[in-house]
């Protein structure tokens, strides 16, 4: 090139710097799509010497194929918590039942209350693992975690649930019962009449705006021992950290709502084939949202974050907040401002015996 700086004129130095940038380029660029053929050569190579090693073992011995029973034998559970977009992200479940063949059943406790009787626990578990006309079956309604092992269960259903920043979360069912929502506007709601704001209710100390109020999503996700629901329990904090770690097939947040619902359409399409599309475009009747809510001034909310509850409340959305974003940052690519599932990144290799 320095010779060539020599010899030639500026400009047609120039297009030859030019020349070269682009010859690099398509070197480069063909490289990678010898690396990319590679790489599909060696999937299907890996394909077929696993499709080799099943018609071996259906020579070898009858082998029963229980793939498509498996597939319709999944109950996914949405112990839904109030006030977190849950009518919302359910309503979608409902529009896909039809087309996806799975049934949705609404759990519907008497007054909601999120804890079971021990005989109902055991009616439900049984109903759950051994009513097959209900299979695959899409199971929700506002109750807290049930442990399905302490049943003797073999096959414990799918837990997936949705969380909301917890002081947001109290403001919408603050409102909510006192104007309902949009989903069903005619309902005559517990507190209707009480024009009080939210602002006003923490100014003098409201018992529907107390602290205390904020201790829902923890017992949700702790579960039905007593200490559970014992307002403020550190043990519940961590319990409830532990079953959504290893209880929970996903847990997503009312924020990011799209994202789990895209997530869920990936992992598990026999339920969720084709809801990020409906979320996206349809004719939104799976939305709900609470009317006359006003938010809370900046002095209403630093008064909340003073109390305990609060702290411990939203150290348990942080920690599920982060669990799910190390869930979405290992499953999605972003371009263009667009979200993309991966594809499946491992295939199989070095598979032995061979075949003759």
């Amino acid at each position: 090139m320095g010779l060539l700086r020599i010899m030639l004129p500026p400009k047609l130095q120039l297009l030859a710097v030019l020349a070269f940038g682009v010859a690099v380029l398509f070197l480069e660029n063909q490289i990678q799509k010898l690396e990319e053929s590679r790489g599909k050569l060696e999937r299907a190579i890996a394909r077929h010497e696993v499709r080799e090693i099943e018609q071996r073992h259906t020579v070898d011995g009858p082998r029963q194929d229980v793939t498509v029973d498996e597939e319709d034998d999944v109950v996914i559970i949405y112990n839904r918590v109030p006030k977190t977009a849950s009518t919302s992200f359910t309503n979608i479940a409902y529009d896909l039942c039809a087309k996806n063949k799975y049934h949705v059943l609404h759990i519907n406790t008497t007054k909601n209350n999120p804890v079971m009787s021990l005989q109902d626990q055991v009616r439900f578990v049984k109903n759950v693992t051994s009513w097959k006309e209900m299979k695959p079956g899409f199971y929700h309604g506002h109750v807290s975690y049930l442990d399905f092992a302490k049943f003797g269960v073999k096959k414990k259903p799918i837990y997936i649930n949705v969380i909301r920043d917890p002081i947001e979360r109290l403001v919408s069912y603050y409102y909510f019962l006192r104007f309902g929502d949009d989903y069903r506007p005619g309902l005559r709601r517990r507190k209707q009449g009480d024009k009080k704001t939210f602002d006003e209710c923490v100014a003098a100390g409201g018992s529907d705006c107390a602290p205390e109020k904020l201790w829902l999503q923890i017992p949700f996700f702790c579960g039905h021992s007593s200490e559970c629901w014992n307002v403020g329990s550190r043990w519940a904090l961590e319990q409830a950290k532990y079953n959504l770690i290893n209880e929970y097939f996903l847990v997503g947040v009312t924020e990011e709502l799209e994202d789990f619902i895209m997530l869920l359409e990936a992992a598990l399409p026999r339920f969720f084939r084709g809801a990020t599309e409906l979320y996206r475009t349809g004719k939104k009747s799976h939305l709900r949202k609470t009317t006359e809510k006003k938010l809370p001034t900046k002095e209403t909310i630093a008064k909340l974050q003073q109390s305990e509850i609060w702290k411990m409340e939203n150290e348990f959305y942080e920690f599920a907040l982060e669990q799910f974003q190390f869930v979405r940052a290992h499953a999605v690519r972003e371009k263009d401002g667009e979200l993309y599932i991966l594809a499946q990144n491992f295939f199989y290799e070095k598979i032995y015996p061979k075949s003759n």
